[in-house]
């Protein structure tokens, strides 16, 4: 089971330490650590670890309990492969795609983004969403004309992102563990720019609009 966990904990020298050695200890292999922030005397981190099915996730939860001065955002399942650099493989795959870019881009983005959902609509009509997607998607009433995080009232964790040459919005949701984090906003807004670039890219959304 590979999942990622979001601490924040003191800036300074031995902090992640503990935290790692607390979660080996726990029967977690660690595989990946990013660090999201870093300011005030305090850090955010993303571990990625791979944890056995006999592990229960409470384990771990338990051991990072343990360490002072350490905050659990959120542990949640991730499907991105640690180590790699999937952006650049995704932006290969949509640039090759031709008139399935959008598609390929919806689907890619739940594994990007270790979400459960992506979802593009025009107005209140859905246009293209990933397998996990509810058949409709709630658009909220107002929204800023940039990407921007947001967590529902039913906890749901989205961000949104306006698509103004196309007239589209796209939705990236996450039920599971925390909120998107700016850097997460930061990183899909990048990935669409280059999205929007592709000369494919209107002829394959207006593919999906025929449908």
């Amino acid at each position: 089971m590979l999942l990622r966990v979001r601490v924040a904990l003191p800036d300074r020298p031995g902090s992640l330490a503990q935290v790692t050695k607390v979660l080996g200890a726990a029967g977690a292999d660690i595989t990946q650590v990013t660090v999201l922030d870093r300011g005030d005397g305090r850090a955010m981190d993303d571990i990625t670890v791979f944890c056995p099915e006999s592990t229960p996730r409470e384990a771990l939860v338990k051991s990072l309990q343990s360490v002072d001065e350490v905050t659990i955002e959120g542990i949640w399942t991730t499907r991105e492969a640690p180590g790699t650099y999937p952006e650049l493989e995704i932006l290969k795959y949509i640039t090759t795609a031709g008139d399935r870019a959008l598609t390929t881009l919806v689907d890619s983005l739940p594994v990007l983004f270790s979400a459960d959902w992506a979802a593009t609509t025009a107005g209140s009509r859905l246009v293209y969403a990933s397998w996990r997607a509810p058949r409709e998607i709630a658009v909220p009433d107002e929204v800023p004309s940039r990407p921007v995080a947001m967590t529902l009232d039913d906890g749901l964790h989205l961000i949104h992102a306006p698509l103004p040459p196309l007239a589209l919005s796209l939705f990236l949701a996450r039920s599971e563990g925390p909120a998107f984090h700016r850097i997460e906003v930061h990183r899909l807004t990048r990935i669409l720019e280059i999205f929007l670039s592709l000369p494919a890219t209107e002829r394959s959304v207006a593919r999906q609009l025929r449908k």
